[in-house]
């Protein structure tokens, strides 16, 4: 049984929001979970649905494993570092600002039978 992982790291997403899109796709065939986040609205959709896609071309590529016996057996996004800065506000103190970013990791596996 063969593991196939792929990274995308620093995805400018908060790691929150691309929980919402993973959570749909977690267990899926991995034609199934591609089809579907075609279609899907959220921003982080399109990033997730490239990495799935360069994982499926990574285990065709490199292990010789059919498309359609891949299952994503694990995926998960972690928090990344936050870029802060500061918006001056009234009285002179200032609203700090944070750019949440995000790491998100899939692992394809060989359906078994």
């Amino acid at each position: 049984m063969t593991d196939v992982r792929a990274h995308l790291r620093f995805l400018p997403v908060s790691a929150q929001k691309v929980r919402l899109v993973v959570d749909l796709v977690r267990g899926k065939n991995a034609n199934d979970a591609l089809d579907m986040l075609r279609f899907v609205p959220n921003g982080a959709a399109q990033p997730v649905l490239k990495l799935i896609k360069s994982a499926v071309a990574n285990a065709e590529e490199n292990f010789g494993v059919s498309r359609d016996d891949l299952v994503v057996s694990t995926i998960f996004a972690d928090e990344a570092p936050t870029r802060k800065w500061r918006r001056f506000g009234a009285r002179g103190r200032f609203k700090p600002v944070l750019r949440r970013s995000s790491h998100v990791t899939v692992v394809l596996r060989e359906r078994e039978g």
